[in-house]
């Protein structure tokens, strides 16, 4: 068995639009330890959004494999995209979409007990993975009574419920301050730690970038080591 969770090979994604053909990923090439956190950089606009939501299923390459696990993501069908996207994956936006008419605990256990778990069983994780990013008190409050980073909190909590193989994070910092900014990175990496999840994270904060085991800036459509 491979010890790699994601390999990506000469992956291309092409835009066409009526005046031009726009390359933003040209044959790029990845491989991702199990375990490990990797961070991706790059100019905005450069592609590092549109490499994770391949990677995650939500957008389509146009050329080239991806393999995570024991899926190929280039070649699955919709029931098997949904099914790869529920449970091997956990996915941190930039935004947190949340659901605004439900509590933080409803927010984080509603996609275990929608995806076959006793509500009982989803409802004890939750509250353990809100415990986890120290929202134990605030389980019964909407969104809208939340700061943006107890919000995101919510939102990491939320990525591991389904106990994921691997964690996408798309800018999970980019609309916080700094000081929101540094404790929910800390958060993030140090549940992927204590929990064994593999990270891939896209981000300009370059603090954040730092703690990353192996970082690479996507540049002219492929991946440059740094």
């Amino acid at each position: 068995m491979s010890d790699y969770v994601v390999t990506i090979t000469d992956l291309e994604k092409t835009y066409v639009t009526e005046i031009e053909k726009l390359k933003i990923l040209n044959k790029l090439n990845l491989t991702v330890q199990a375990g490990s956190k990797t961070v991706i950089t790059g100019e905005s606009g450069c592609g590092k959004s549109t490499l994770l939501n391949i990677i995650g299923g939500l957008d389509f390459a146009t050329g080239g494999i991806v393999v995570c696990g024991k899926y190929e993501i280039t070649a699955l069908k919709e029931k098997e995209l949904a099914e790869y996207r529920s449970g091997f994956l956990g996915f941190i936006f930039q935004f947190h979409y949340l659901l605004k008419d439900f509590t933080a605990l409803e927010n984080v256990f509603m996609p275990a007990y929608m995806a076959g778990a006793k509500k009982k069983d989803a409802v004890n994780r939750a509250e353990q993975l809100l415990a986890d990013v120290g929202l134990e008190k605030r389980l019964n409050h909407l969104p809208s009574q939340l700061s943006g980073g107890e919000r995101q909190r919510v939102a990491v909590a939320r990525s591991l419920i389904n106990d994921p193989e691997l964690i996408l994070a798309d800018e999970p910092t980019g609309n916080l301050d700094p000081a929101n900014s540094a404790n929910v990175g800390d958060m993030l990496f140090s549940l992927a730690d204590r929990y064994k999840k593999t990270l891939i994270l896209v981000t300009h904060d370059k603090n954040l970038a730092s703690c990353g085991d192996c970082s690479y800036e996507l540049k002219n459509g492929v991946l440059v080591k740094v």
